[in-house]
Parts: structure tokens; C-alpha cells; sequence
């Protein structure tokens, strides 16, 4: 009788999986099923075992043709749910049953910085005939639990994804590998130091440069919360688990235009899921992801120990095959890590590869990180050939040559013979100076009995008398200046603020209340015209075109109105500019176009830029006129931009740039929590707006209201986001004055 209890508890566990995952009782008379195990229960004594037994099989049986059915047609939101599922493996069960030990770090269940964020030092084994090997490793991931509040789901707060980059720098020291687990529905949205943005940017940052083997394995991607341990030199992901830049119940609501607390509709839900590609296969055709780890039926749960025996044999083929690719002798190695996955897919290679590199292969290893992600998200931009592309190849070519010899050889022997001759006049002006000191004496004292002072004006005084280079070039006046109306300041109650006369605000005061500072909103075209010497932009790469990868629906349409509007191909314009002469790089993600989001397009136009300046030893000014984040309807190959562009921007900063970012309006997600957060020099423009989550999506997730200047500048600057505020009128001052004060002596102009 023991046997049928366990086989009809065991029945009603797998009805309630399916009940969950189809959300519905009706789909193939799951309830009539689920009525059918209740009423076995209730007789559970009242009838013979044989004839109990009959009738559990036949139920089973039936349950059996089921969930072959469902694994057969699952949908996009159904393995959302099955994401979710408390049934569903978690971190905790990967590391019980993967590794053969470990021991937590930075806490542990409640007792935690972030319970969240679960890091832990373990040992992984691998068999080879009759011999072991142990490896040590660093597994970091997020936990969802099976239930536990405390836990958030997975959703990390800031200081969750600080401690993951502080073992991540541990894992550097120690020279061992990183598994991350990526275990998120997305990041917690608080701003409070270290901020959620500003600290996925960090952990993209640092993440590009880490010299150990980083394996990433993906379960529940959510968009900047899986960037911030996704990034990698191998991407997993499991069969039933979802990637994607936002939730399909997010982008319902924003697609349908829910109102906050409005119910969104099953069927837009399933809808925006199909048209995201969140599954395993779709990121795997999409190439944001390298290989899939298949799961059991209608995925693992806790108690599927085979598939641990699995994904210990694909992380260590994963690991292998990381390590292998920057040995120098490997050919035999890599052929039979080939052969066994081809013959044995869920065995590891039978051979012993050490894990630890050392510099040589470091290099390598960086080189092809850096590699995999520049060709990343590139195959639907691939423009057709043309005499164009040709004379660009060969003038990028020709310029990489002549930038290399002209700084890199010349510049630098330069400075080098610079030194050696400062260093002798050094040693020789002490010994110099004794010897003169007597004369010297006697010529300064005539010359202050009869010398007269210089007519010449001290350097400060050029901009009162003159007039001042460094004032705003006034070439352009907003449209805005010709409405004959006033407007009321939004601080008129606060600061008693008179109404403005409209030409006289956007003319002379550049868009400025003169009476408390705060600055309106202006046209991206007033920067591009008053901020750069006259006639010093050209532009490049305007041939790279916003597009509809995934076949959206409506965003062709929606782009096609974009160009029309803007005259442009995407929200980033990039050019070379001047500033009082010095030569910049810009990059500048302006409203007009799709709300300055990130795609593709935009994403390969920045990446240029960081290229250009790293070549001819440039400033790249990266200037948000405003940004709304990833452009949701190109799904990951939009996310992917956030690691993509970080790599570009950490090696220009190695290549001795300097990167400075300017914010305005509003800036918020992806970009801010990547290859814009990650600068060093961070400034914005006052009134602007900087942040990780607008203040409905903070009160949806978090359940609590935020003030309304949460995300103004002056609080972003006491957090430490940003380094200063900027006055719009001195733009032109500030700019000029942080190229001469910022950066490394290896830029041209040094």
C-alpha cells in the first residue's frame, strides 16, 4: 500500500507541474485527471490494491501521453513558467550535486549581504579510467530558492553584484576558472550605492578583462541582472529556460500601453513572448549564446539527478574547451574534447586538461573574448558590397598603419629621448646653479630697480576684454525661441520664479530659468551647433541602419517614420568634432529617433567610434541627449550590446583614452548600466535625469514610491554616480577644460 501512496503522490505532483505550466484545467482534461487522483485518495482503503493499482496506471498512462504533448508544443510563456516552477533546480541544488564540495562565501541563506547573490568556492571532479582530478573553481549565480521570500526571487540588489565582482577579483588571484549561474527575472531597481546600474556596469567592466576562463550557464536571463554575471567566454543555456531583454508581461504592458495596475492580456503576453525569441533555440540561431544543455521533459526539477551527471560533464567539456583554445600545443586535445561530445555528448572528455594559465595564454584568452563579442549581433547589419566599402576598408587600413607609426613608434621614441634629456638638464641645473648664483643675483637686482612691467595681459583677462573662445559658438537658436508665449517654471512655487518669455528662454538664456537654474529641455541639433567649433563635424558610419531583426511587429513601420523624422538611420550619430582645436570622437544617442534606444545598429556605431579614438589616440565624448534604454523589439541581440560596447570602451580606457560621458533629459537601463556606466568621468547636464528603472517599474517590483526627484542629477551625484553637474551655457568650457585636465599622456594632443 506504501508503493501506491508514493505512486499517486507522485502522480499528482507531475497533473500540478502541468496544471502550472498551462495555466488551465480544460487543456485535455487535466482537472477530470486531477479529480480522478483526489477521488483515488479519498478510497484509497476502501478498495482493493489491484484494483487501485489498475486505475493508478491507466491515470498515468494518460498523464504519460500528456506531458509528451506538452514538451511537443510547448510555448515561449510556457517555458517561462516552467523557469519559474518551486519545482524548478536551483543554485543550490547545482552546487550540492554538480561540484563534489564547496563552501559559501559572503553568507549564507538569510544571514547574507544579499541572499540573492549566492558565491561559493567549490571542487569540481572528473573522472579519467581509474584516476581522479579536482579542480577548484569559483561558482557564482544568483538564487531564486524553492519558495524562500528572502531570497527575491533572484532579483539582486547593488551590493548582491558587488560581492559577485569581489570573488570574481578573487577568482583572478587565485587563477582558477568562474561558473556563473544566471538564475534572474532581472536586476532589484534601487539606486543607493553602489546603484544597480552603475554596478552592472562595473561588473561588465571588470568581467571584460578578468584573465581566468569565465562559463556562463543561463536558466532565467533577464536583461541587465543576467548581464551583470553573463558575460563570458563560453554562454550556456538550458533547453527549457528563457533570455530575453525584458519579460513578455513587460513588454505586453508597454506594447498594449497598460496602465499601471491595469491587467495585461493573456494572449498580448504570448504574443510579445513569440515575437522576443526568449527560447534556448532562438539565442542559440540568434549566436547570443554558444550551445544548449538539453533538460529532461518538460525541464529538470530538484530530484532529476541524471541531469546533474550531465551538466557536471557539459561544464567541464565547456571549461576544457575555453582553456584549450589558447594553448599553443592542443591539437590532439581539442580533436578528442570534439570526438567525445560527437560519440558521448553527456560524458566529460576522459582526458586531464589543467585549468591554469599563464600569460601567454592569458593574452589569448582575452583576445578571444574580446573577438567573440565584437562579431557578435552583426550578421543582419552585413551591408551589401560596394565601391564604398572597398575605399573605407583601405582608409581604415591605411589608418591604423599611419596612427601606429606616427604615435605608437615616432610619439613614443619621442618621448622617450624628451626624458633622457630632462632627466640630464635635472641633474646638470643643480650643479649649474651654483656656479651661477652669484651672477644671477646681481642681474635680478637690476633688473627689478630698472625693469618695467609687461603691457601684456594676463591670460585671465582675454575673456573679459576680448572675446572669450570658450563661450557657446551661438551658431544655431532653438526653433522654440519663435513662439510668442511664456512658460511657467516647474520650481515658480518653490524658488517664486516669474513666468519667461519664450524667445528670450530659448535665445539668449539657452533654454535656463534665470532666476533658479533649471534647465528645459533643447533639441539635440542646438548641442551639435553651439558646442563644437564651427564647421569642425564630420560625421561617419551613417550607412549603418536600424533594422527589424526579429520581424517585429510594426517596427519596420515605426523605424521608417523614425528616418523620415530625423533624416537619420539610427539614435546614434557619431562624428569628429573640435573643440578650441583639439580633435574629439563623438558618440550622441539623441530622443528624436525610437527614444534614443539601443539596438544593433546603434550598438556597431559606438563600437566604431571606441575604434576610431583608440586609433588616433582621440577623447571620445560619449553625450546622452536622452536614452530609454535597449530597444526592446531586438530582444537579446538588443542586450547584447551592453557587454558588446563595454568591451570596446575597456580597451580604448587601456589604450590610454579618455572617455567622458554627458547626460541630459533622461537616461535610463541598459546603456546606463553598461558602456556609459562604466566610465570614469561621468558628468550631467543639471535637471537631467539618470537611472536604472523608471518610477513605475521601482514601485511594480519593489512595492514602494520613490520621491519624485529620486533620479535627478543632484541626487545621482551624492550617490557617486556621476562626478559633476554642468551648467548648459558652460558645456563648451567644461568639455574644454576636461580635455586638458583628464587622461593619459597618451593622447595625441599631450
Amino acid at each position: 500500500m506504501s508503493d501506491l501512496v508514493k505512486r499517486l503522490l507522485h502522480m499528482e505532483q507531475r497533473i500540478s507541474y502541468l496544471l502550472w505550466i498551462k495555466e488551465t484545467g480544460s487543456w485535455n482534461g487535466l482537472a477530470d485527471l486531477q479529480s480522478g487522483c483526489q477521488q483515488l485518495r479519498q478510497n484509497l482503503y476502501d478498495r482493493p490494491a489491484s484494483e487501485l493499482s489498475s486505475s493508478l496506471y491507466r491515470i498515468e498512462e494518460q498523464v504519460e501521453m500528456l506531458e509528451q504533448r506538452c514538451e511537443e508544443t510547448l510555448t515561449p510563456t510556457e517555458r517561462v513558467r516552467i523557469v519559474r516552477n518551486p519545482q524548478r533546480f536551483s543554485l543550490q541544488d547545482i552546487l550540492e550535486n554538480v561540484y563534489e564540495e564547496y563552501t559559501e562565501l559572503g553568507g549564507a541563506e538569510e544571514t547574507n549581504i544579499d541572499p540573492a547573490m549566492v558565491v561559493a568556492k567549490a571542487n569540481i571532479v572528473r573522472r579519467v579510467k581509474n584516476k581522479t582530478y579536482t579542480s577548484s573553481v569559483m561558482v557564482i549565480g544568483q538564487e531564486t530558492g524553492h519558495g524562500e521570500e528572502y531570497r527575491n526571487g533572484g532579483s539582486c540588489k547593488p551590493w548582491g553584484n558587488e560581492k559577485a565582482l569581489r570573488y570574481m577579483q578573487v577568482a583572478e588571484t587565485e587563477g582558477i576558472p568562474i561558473h556563473c549561474f544566471v538564475f534572474t527575472p532581472g536586476a532589484f531597481p534601487v539606486e543607493d550605492y553602489p546603484g544597480a546600474a552603475q554596478q552592472i556596469a562595473r561588473n561588465l567592466y571588470a568581467m571584460c578583462k578578468l584573465r581566468v576562463p569565465l562559463i556562463s550557464v543561463i536558466s532565467e536571463g533577464g536583461s541587465g541582472g543576467a548581464e551583470a554575471i553573463g558575460l563570458s567566454d563560453l554562454r550556456l543555456m538550458f533547453s527549457h529556460g528563457y533570455y530575453s531583454v525584458i519579460s513578455p508581461e513587460g513588454a505586453a504592458a508597454i506594447e498594449g500601453k497598460i496602465r499601471e495596475g491595469g491587467k495585461v492580456p493573456r494572449e498580448l503576453i504570448d504574443a510579445c513572448a513569440e515575437r522576443l525569441h526568449i527560447t534556448a533555440a532562438d539565442n542559440l540561431r540568434l549566436g547570443t549564446i554558444d550551445r544548449i544543455v538539453q533538460e529532461p521533459r518538460l525541464g529538470a526539477r530538484r530530484d532529476d539527478f541524471a541531469f546533474y551527471a550531465q551538466l557536471r560533464s557539459e561544464i567541464i567539456r565547456a571549461t576544457d574547451e575555453v582553456v584549450l583554445k589558447t594553448k599553443g600545443w592542443r591539437g590532439f586535445r581539442a580533436y578528442e574534447v570534439r570526438r567525445k561530445k560527437a560519440e558521448s555528448p553527456d560524458e566529460a572528455p576522459q582526458i586531464d586538461i589543467p585549468w591554469d594559465l599563464d600569460r601567454i595564454e592569458e593574452r589569448r584568452l582575452l583576445a578571444l573574448r574580446s573577438k567573440k563579442y565584437r562579431q557578435m549581433a552583426l550578421s543582419h547589419l552585413d551591408q551589401p558590397w560596394s565601391l564604398n566599402q572597398s575605399l573605407r576598408w583601405v582608409q581604415t587600413a591605411s589608418e591604423r598603419v599611419y596612427y601606429a607609426i606616427r604615435y605608437d613608434i615616432l610619439k613614443n621614441q619621442q618621448k622617450q629621448v624628451q626624458k633622457v634629456f630632462k632627466e640630464v638638464s635635472g641633474e646638470g641645473s643643480v650643479f649649474l646653479k651654483k656656479l651661477s648664483s652669484p651672477f644671477s643675483t646681481v642681474v635680478n637686482a637690476i633688473v627689478r630697480s630698472g625693469g618695467k612691467r609687461s603691457g601684456r595681459l594676463p591670460r585671465a583677462a582675454l575673456g573679459v576684454l576680448g572675446e572669450d573662445p570658450l563661450e557657446l559658438t551661438d551658431t544655431y537658436t532653438s526653433p522654440l525661441a519663435n513662439e510668442d508665449r511664456t512658460v511657467t517654471c516647474p520650481n515658480a512655487e518653490r524658488h517664486g520664479c516669474k513666468d519667461l518669455w519664450v524667445p528670450d528662454l530659448y535665445g539668449e538664456y539657452c533654454g535656463v530659468c534665470a532666476n533658479c537654474g533649471h534647465h528645459f529641455p533643447l533639441e539635440y541639433q542646438w548641442y551639435l551647433k553651439n558646442i563644437f567649433d564651427i564647421d569642425s563635424i564630420r560625421f561617419f558610419s551613417k550607412e549603418l541602419t536600424a533594422k527589424n531583426p526579429l520581424g517585429y511587429d510594426k517596427l519596420d513601420e515605426r523605424l521608417s517614420q523614425a528616418r523620415s523624422k530625423t533624416g537619420q538611420n539610427s539614435a546614434n550619430i557619431t562624428f569628429h568634432a573640435r573643440v578650441m582645436g583639439i580633435h574629439l570622437v563623438v558618440s550622441m544617442l539623441y530622443s528624436n529617433f525610437r527614444n534614443g534606444t539601443v539596438g544593433s545598429a546603434e550598438g556597431e556605431k559606438f563600437v566604431q567610434a571606441c575604434d576610431i579614438a583608440r586609433r588616433k589616440k582621440r577623447p571620445l565624448l560619449a553625450y546622452v541627449h536622452t536614452t530609454g534604454g535597449i530597444r526592446i523589439q531586438e530582444g537579446t541581440l538588443g542586450v547584447i550590446q551592453m557587454p558588446k560596447c563595454t568591451m570596446a570602451v575597456r580597451e580604448y580606457i587601456d589604450s590610454g583614452g579618455l572617455y567622458i560621458v554627458v547626460y541630459d533629459n533622461n537616461s535610463y537601463a541598459g546603456p546606463v548600466a553598461s558602456f556609459l556606466g562604466c566610465s570614469p568621468y561621468q558628468f550631467a547636464i543639471r535637471s537631467s535625469r539618470i537611472g536604472f528603472a523608471g518610477q513605475r517599474v521601482i514601485r511594480e517590483t519593489t512595492g514602494t514610491d520613490i520621491p519624485p526627484d529620486y533620479h535627478n542629477a543632484k541626487n545621482a551625484l551624492k550617490r557617486g554616480h556621476i562626478q559633476g553637474i554642468w551648467d548648459r551655457r558652460d558645456f563648451r568650457r567644461n568639455l574644454y577644460k576636461a580635455l586638458h585636465t583628464m587622461g593619459s599622456p597618451s593622447l595625441y594632443y599631450r
